[in-house]
């Protein structure tokens, strides 16, 4: 139900989900009547793998995390991921306020041992590939031993998604020399350098881009900023490019023999195709996608559920930061 735009994007996201992968099943949670509704408006029988869940209530997109929390338990946020606690579902995938399913989930499903608190991780497009960067928003004022659990989470995550068997780790910072930023990075990388991580030092923004290691790691504050930042940087250049070859004829023509060029170009840096950030360090997979994201984007949301369900993301975090924590008492 959250997000701008309700079951008119989640529902048909599902669907095609649904289609792209025949070992899911999903559970639609929201008003029945809004949920059935925009089905039946798709023209489509209830697949098999669909069930629908009723939830009366609904979290406002700019409501107050503990008013969500307090208020709204029988919201479709709130019943969605009581489903992941309760075992009736692998994964919750949410397009509504962000805080409040942060609060929400933390809350329902607790942290795994060890971690004092969850991060936003997703992926990010790079030169060679994407990146994977967190936190992104959950934590705008994270100490040292903070951005090492994010580290270690980020690390264990593409492990096991990636399937790269050493990920590199990347400390945002100002610059890439030791002396540079504030005490809480440097304090932060020495506690890195001590650990088992693959750690490569201190990264600057640029890194984002040019992909030179797996995971960034950095504060909630930080990491939204170069998010929003990406994201509205890739907006005004498609908004450039449409209105440089829209100018005239030329250019009109121009546009029309680049076209296999500019189709490729735009998938490659399509911001919906990343779409999907975990919920990372719960004791379960919880996906929050944009709340603009469209049908495709919010697909990609699911699927990255599905992709770290069959990966058993949570239950690996929680067995190598049981053996890394048993290193360190020795």
């Amino acid at each position: 139900m959250g997000g701008d735009h309700g079951p008119k994007v989640t529902v048909p996201a599902a669907l095609t989900a649904l289609q792209r992968e025949p070992d899911l099943d999903l559970i639609l949670v929201g008003r029945e009547q809004d949920v059935q509704g925009q089905v039946d408006a798709l023209g489509n029988p209830m697949p098999d793998r669909l069930s629908l869940v009723n939830a009366t209530q609904v979290v406002g997109m700019d409501e107050l995390p503990a008013q969500a929390l307090r208020g709204k338990k029988n919201s479709s946020m709130r019943v969605a991921i009581n489903l992941v606690k309760s075992g009736n579902a692998d994964a919750c995938v949410s397009a509504g306020n962000t805080g409040a399913l942060m609060a929400t989930a933390r809350f329902v499903l607790k942290t795994l041992p060890g971690i004092d608190r969850p991060a936003i991780v997703s992926a990010m497009p790079s030169l060679r590939g994407h990146i994977h960067m967190l936190d992104l928003g959950a934590n705008v004022d994270s100490p040292p031993e903070l951005l090492l659990q994010f580290a270690v989470m980020g690390s264990i995550l593409v492990k096991y998604v990636e399937h790269k068997s050493d990920p590199s780790i990347g400390l945002l910072n100002i610059g890439v020399e030791d002396i540079k930023g504030n005490e809480i990075v440097k304090r932060a990388a020495e506690l890195m350098r001590q650990s088992s991580l693959n750690y490569k030092g201190f990264v600057e923004g640029d890194a984002i881009y040019t992909g030179d290691v797996d995971v960034i790691v950095c504060d909630g504050f930080d990491g939204n900023v170069a998010l929003k930042t990406s994201e509205g940087l890739a907006q005004m250049i498609t908004h450039f490019m449409r209105e440089e070859y829209r100018r005239n004829l030329l250019t009109r023509l121009a546009g029309l023999i680049s076209l296999p060029v500019l189709k490729a170009l735009r998938k490659r840096v399509d911001h919906r195709r990343y779409n999907g950030a975990t919920l990372v360090g719960l004791r379960g997979t919880v996906i929050k996608s944009h709340g603009s994201a469209d049908p495709f984007a919010f697909r990609q949301a699911i699927l990255e559920a599905f992709t770290e369900v069959k990966n058993k993301v949570p239950k690996h975090i929680s067995e190598e930061l049981t053996d890394m924590m048993k290193a360190a008492d020795k």
